[in-house]
């Protein structure tokens, strides 16, 4: 048992089982980049579910859908942590060791390395010694006396390029930590997206009336909120902003071609707001409140639709809609009004004339289809909003104590007859119409007073974003050395000496050669110039000329 356990161990630990997992982990991660994931959106994954009632639901027993957070996935990242921990810390060792380690002796012939040059350097063994020195003087060098040498001479071994294997150390340190601080800021991060419905610069757009304040206090102020699992929800950074405008520009194909929107802002909750401060914010241009980053993520708008009984009292409601097209923002949304209770003093009979208003909004509206009753939109842009909506009365799903969905009527109380559709509407801003809806006092009137245009505004915070930043440019940058640097070797080997004759200097013969420990590409000219130097250069210094070497 011990021996499976240990070359489990070994085939865990080793260089291609990470490899293979690291593959394994980007194909898992292909599902969270296809399909909709719930930390992301759980209306689109809904809506993925209903329009696949085949695969959607096999899908989901897979964990396609939660992807990140899928058991298989966690365990492929624990796995590939474990294999590359237990990869670097013996490759570390053995780096260590092999840095501390003379290089290596020349070997006995020189003459059947890939590079190799010979020649006659004027000078004696010390002086030639000397020179090559300098010449190689960024090289970890050691010499060897004839008695060690392999061939019985003098040499000199040099190698350089140890920075390689450091450098790819490196870099799966920088995997490691960068892996390690996702995990541990997914781990206590807070994100949330707010709503608010904000003032517009188009003529069309009415005035918004209602608090245009967000503060960051409590999760319930998010219209979405989702954290790590040891965020508690109340390490919350407070600090509170107003939305003063939404502005958008487009260009003639409707293309947006910027987003902006003006705010105030303090980290001080009891500053009055003379003191706040301006800003604005644009795409991919977030404000930063102590880690908190403040991102404009996206807009819409909220029609305005008030209800008059036959009583005289009339209810006004101011709901955002959901583009239904990204392009030119025709959007859908569901209203729903309680009657007034003086009219239906008993509950029961007040919750069986609830209305239900269900349709689109259009910024600038254009009327298509045979009877020309086809609402869309032609432009992103409020220049000519419009609504065509259908009116349902009965049971809305009011004051029964369960969330609406502010988007979508509940189906199942049409079908169960609980909803019944009364009419249909075409609206124009200010324009009212009288709807039958069965009361023996009399029609209700329904007016669309206009729009206004929401802005949706995302605080993230994660606290070991700047730690992932850093071991990702650790990363980057250690591999682009690991790939540049190349571990290569340098012998030279001084022969026997031969003394000059009629005055002429003392002179020796040299053999040079060179290996790159991972491919020749690695040298380049480098060993040309090296051959150059200690050829050439030591001559010239001597005599001003030099002989050209036996290449």
């Amino acid at each position: 048992m011990l021996t499976w356990l240990k070359k489990a161990w070994h085939w865990l630990t080793s260089m291609s089982t990470a490899l293979i997992l690291l593959f394994l982990l980007a194909l898992a991660a292909i599902p969270g980049a296809l399909l909709p994931q719930r930390q992301v959106s759980t209306t689109l994954v809904d809506e993925y579910l209903a329009a696949n009632p085949t695969m959607g639901p096999i899908y989901d027993k897979l964990q396609f859908f939660d992807v990140f957070s899928s058991a298989w996935f966690i365990a492929i990242v624990t796995l590939l942590m474990v294999s590359l921990v237990g990869c670097i810390i013996p490759r570390s060792i053995d780096h260590w060791r092999a840095y501390k380690t003379p290089p290596t002796r020349a070997p006995k012939y020189l003459s059947r390395m890939p590079l190799y040059a010979e020649g006659v350097v004027d000078g004696d063994q010390r002086s030639v010694d000397k020179h090559v020195r300098t010449v190689l003087n960024r090289w970890r060098t050691e010499s060897y006396e004839p008695a060690e040498d392999r061939a019985g001479t003098y040499s000199i071994s040099a190698e350089r390029g140890y920075t390689r294997e450091l450098m790819n150390l490196l870099f799966h340190i920088g995997l490691v930590g960068m892996m390690l601080a996702f995990a541990a800021g997914r781990m206590v991060f807070y994100e949330g997206q707010a709503i608010v419905v904000t003032n517009s610069e188009s003529p069309h757009a009415i005035e918004v009336e209602r608090s245009r304040e967000f503060c960051n206090t409590s999760p319930s102020n998010f219209d979405v909120f989702k954290a790590g699992s040891l965020f508690d929800g109340t390490g919350l950074t407070p600090f509170c902003f107003e939305s003063h405008n939404f502005r958008a520009k487009y260009l003639n194909t409707g293309q947006a071609n910027g987003f902006w929107s003006d705010i105030s802002y303090t980290d001080d909750l009891s500053a009055p707001r003379s003191e706040w401060q301006d800003f604005t914010l644009e795409v991919n241009k977030p404000l930063r409140v102590h880690g908190n980053r403040i991102y404009l993520q996206g807009h819409g708008f909220a029609p305005q639709v008030t209800i008059t009984w036959p009583n005289g009292e009339s209810r006004t409601q101011m709901v955002q809609f959901r583009p239904t097209d990204v392009i030119n923002f025709l959007s859908s949304g569901v209203m729903r009004f309680d009657p007034p209770a003086g009219m239906y003093p008993d509950l029961a009979e007040r919750r069986e004339n609830q209305i239900a208003i269900t349709g689109v909004f259009a910024p600038t509206a254009r009327w298509t289809g045979p009877n020309g009753d086809m609402l869309e939109s032609a432009f992103p842009a409020m220049e000519d909003p419009a609504m065509a909506v259908e009116v349902y009365v009965g049971d809305a799903g009011l004051d029964t104590g369960r969330p609406q969905n502010i988007f979508v009527l509940d189906q199942s109380l049409i079908a169960d007859g609980r909803l019944e559709k009364v009419d249909r509407l075409q609206l124009e801003p200010g324009e009212q119409m009288l709807v039958d809806v069965g009361d023996p006092a009399g029609p209700v009137s329904v007016s669309f007073d206009g729009a206004a245009e929401f802005a949706n505004y995302q605080i993230s915070r994660d606290p070991f974003q700047q730690w992932t930043l850093v071991a990702t440019v650790i990363m980057l940058a250690t591999l682009a050395a690991s790939l540049t640097i190349r571990r290569r070797r340098v012998w030279v080997r001084v022969h026997e000496l031969v003394d000059g004759q009629d005055d002429a200097p003392a002179s020796v013969r040299v053999e040079i050669a060179g290996l790159a420990r991972t491919d020749r590409a690695g040298w380049g000219g480098e060993f040309d110039e090296i051959v150059e130097a200690i050829f050439g250069v030591a001559d010239a210094e001597e005599h001003g000329e030099f002989d050209e070497p036996d290449l």
